[in-house]
């Protein structure tokens, strides 16, 4: 059989297991093709050294043989990258479904679950340099029409883009003498929420009510018109950022999202606290605030020096502490999450290595602990 560009395997569903990649595999390029063989030789060689009496497809079965080979690629040394591990999952799950359609044996479909499949971390993209941030507001300042103010008000808030688009004409409150805040309706979490605002923002809500004047549209009470629909808005939108960065001399690209990580660092750094950043910037859970914020190396040494010129046991405890901490499971769950926290920072200061990759698979146990600890937590 070949299943891969090792020597032939001999199993006894080696050819059936053969076919089923081929036919899969036909139409797709031969790196694609490579992985699905890999996938299957893999999964056989692990058959045939722990189950050897499986001679047959009906004979397969999720307990043992399918959950077995899920711990024995967690067993791997050293770990499998999570995306490698997923992708494994997802072709041997592809080439069952087809065996399951070509022998008639529709049970081979369940023996990998939705659920089996983790969720592969989310690579969000990384908040502007200061230099950057403070070019790129420049040019938008400096050119001020429509798009320029809608990515100021995107800079200066932490919005996504969707929720800007969707912003009310009347969006802009007085909630107290001089302050002002922002109504966010509903958005990508099926959340609201009021942002706190400064003159300059009130300004910039200003300037779009007056170009919203000028356009052509009926007013439908929203801040900023859409001539063909919300996506559409948005689709013409981005590209004036990326003209806006190149014409400053920023050569990465720059997308609309990184505007929210900045806002979200600069709070921090400002000395807003973790539950007030969720608020802002809408979040429901603290491990995606975490994931938002950078913080630089000049970052650390500010604190460190404040920490040392300020000991924590020099200063008065407060008689009701801001944040009590939780009890029993729930407050391991808290306790992982700010470890995470606390790695990914240092992660991020250092250069590429294998410091770095260390940390990574420590960050990527945790990750693992958390989902047991909070199964833990749901079950009691």
């Amino acid at each position: 059989m070949r299943l891969s560009r090792y020597a032939p395997l001999e199993h006894p569903l080696a050819h059936q297991f053969q076919r089923a990649t081929e036919s899969i595999t036909s139409a797709l390029s031969p790196d694609s093709a490579r992985q699905y063989r890999g996938a299957a030789r893999n999964f056989l060689i692990y058959l045939g050294e722990d189950h050897p009496a499986v001679r047959s497809l009906n004979q397969l079965h999720r307990d043992p043989h399918i959950l077995g080979w899920f711990a024995h690629l967690r067993s791997h040394t050293p770990p499998l990258a999570q995306a490698v591990y997923v992708c494994r999952l997802l072709f041997l799950r592809s080439i069952l479904e087809e065996l399951a359609r070509t022998a008639q044996l529709p049970d081979l479909t369940c023996l990998i679950r939705r659920e089996d499949l983790p969720r592969i971390p989310q690579r969000l993209p990384r908040p502007l340099t200061a230099e950057q941030d403070r070019l790129l507001q420049q040019e938008l300042i400096r050119r001020n029409d429509l798009p320029a103010n809608v990515f100021l008000l995107l800079r200066h808030t932490g919005m996504r883009i969707g929720e800007c688009a969707d912003l009310a004409y009347d969006c802009l409150h007085n909630v107290a003498p001089d302050r002002w805040a922002i109504h966010v309706p509903l958005g990508k979490l099926k959340t609201e929420r009021m942002i706190p605002v400064d003159s300059f923002v009130c300004e910039l809500v200003q300037r779009l009510r007056f170009f919203r004047s000028f356009d052509p549209l009926p007013a439908d009470d929203r801040l900023l018109a859409r001539h063909k629909g919300k996506q559409t808005l948005i689709k013409q939108l981005r590209p004036y950022l990326s003209d806006a960065a190149t014409a400053v001399g920023i050569s990465k690209p720059i997308v609309p999202h990184q505007l929210r990580h900045t806002y979200a660092t600069e709070m921090v750094r400002a000395g807003v606290s973790l539950p007030a950043l969720m608020t802002l910037l809408g979040h429901v859970k603290a491990e995606m605030t975490m994931k938002y914020v950078l913080v630089a190396g000049n970052d650390l040494q500010r604190e460190f020096h404040l920490a040392r010129s300020h000991p924590r046991h020099l200063a008065p405890q407060p008689k009701v502490p801001v944040i009590s901490p939780r009890a029993g499971l729930a407050g391991v769950v808290d306790a992982i999450l700010f470890a995470q926290h606390a790695i990914e920072m240092f992660r991020r200061s250092l250069s590429d290595g294998p410091p770095r990759r260390c940390l990574d698979r420590l960050s990527n146990r945790l990750t693992k602990i958390l989902s047991e600890a909070r199964k833990l937590n749901q079950a009691g």
